[in-house]
């Protein structure tokens, strides 16, 4: 049997909201519909690290990363090709590479984060000060060595967008080199 997480399903995606939905949306004033939008974005993270500490629990940090890694990377497939035909960007520069990277659920859920275009044409995407850690911190358990599941993600997601665009890790635990923030990303030209 093939993995079904590499299969892609053949149901298409509800880009149309029921109109009970839209009315309940449209009641809301933008400001209450952006915190709605944020606390989804948060729900659906909590899912992510609830599972985690579930298998990390039963398991080991090893097979709950590994597992994690698997689930981001089509995720970051999925979440490319989505944005790009929602923002209708077709292949992407580094720049607007940024630009749909910072619509993903994964940027919109960090609140401490930053992002700068280069003079060499390259960008930059930082999480300052990640959620998913501090709250790690939190509990009492050591950060998670997430390189592994983010640079798969990542990858995945710059595959998709444009393979004509390489990404560069600068940090990102457990090789944190910067402690001023999580960790550190860089799109650019794969030729430069």
């Amino acid at each position: 049997m093939s993995d079904p997480l590499q299969k892609a399903h053949r149901q298409p995606a509800n880009s149309n909201l029921p109109t009970s939905d839209r009315e309940l949306f449209d009641a809301l004033d933008r400001e209450r519909l952006y915190e709605y939008l944020n606390m989804q974005v948060r729900n659906i993270w909590r899912v992510d690290g609830l599972y985690f500490l579930g298998i990390e629990k039963r398991h080991g940090m090893a097979e709950a990363t590994q597992v994690d890694a698997d689930c981001w990377a089509y995720m970051g497939k999925t979440e490319a090709r989505e944005l790009k035909a929602f923002l209708g960007i077709d292949e992407p520069s580094p720049a607007q590479m940024l630009t749909i990277l910072r619509h993903t659920s994964w940027a919109v859920s960090h609140a401490a984060k930053s992002f700068a275009e280069r003079p060499d044409g390259s960008v930059s995407f930082a999480v300052d000060a990640c959620r998913t850690q501090l709250i790690r911190i939190d509990k009492g358990l050591e950060p998670h060595p997430c390189r592994m599941v983010r640079e798969g993600y990542l990858q995945a997601f710059v595959r998709e967008c444009n393979p004509k665009v390489a990404l560069e890790v600068v940090s990102c635990p457990p090789e944190r080199t910067r402690q001023d923030l999580w960790c550190l990303w860089v799109l650019k030209w794969a030729d430069k």
